[in-house]
């Protein structure tokens, strides 16, 4: 996934501040899926929430104003009902590794209930697109 960074991801050094990359993780996770033929908003409506639930990031180098930054993100592990991925944030200019994440989500029903991934998603996460 692709996107341009834009005033507003800025902070007073006119760097991209830290908390946004999370954002920008989430977009990532999110085309993640849909490339995968799932859609959060569905998983959702069907009563499936995925909480993160830990974060590892190392901050590498700055992106800054109008740079278009390139979010890959792969599946490292897959439990009974969470997973982890890594997430990276890659300048396209130069291709250089900016951020690199560990993210760990959870699946849990509406209540906040832990519960098993269903097929569905572990086939995703199992899959190439």
């Amino acid at each position: 996934m692709q996107l341009r960074i834009y005033y507003e991801d800025t902070d007073a050094g006119g760097v991209v501040y830290h908390a946004n990359y999370l954002g920008f993780f989430e977009r990532g996770r999110t085309e993640f899926f849909r490339r995968r033929g799932l859609v959060v908003k569905q998983l959702h409506d069907d009563g499936l929430i995925f909480p993160v639930v830990r974060v590892e990031a190392d901050f590498r180098w700055p992106a800054r104003l109008d740079d278009l930054l390139r979010i890959e993100t792969s599946v490292l592990e897959v439990g009974r009902s969470s997973f982890t991925l890594q997430q990276q944030a890659i300048r396209q200019e130069d291709d250089k590794l900016l951020v690199a994440a560990r993210i760990t989500l959870v699946c849990v029903a509406l209540g906040m209930k832990p519960r098993r991934l269903p097929p569905l998603l572990l086939e995703a996460l199992n899959s190439t697109p």
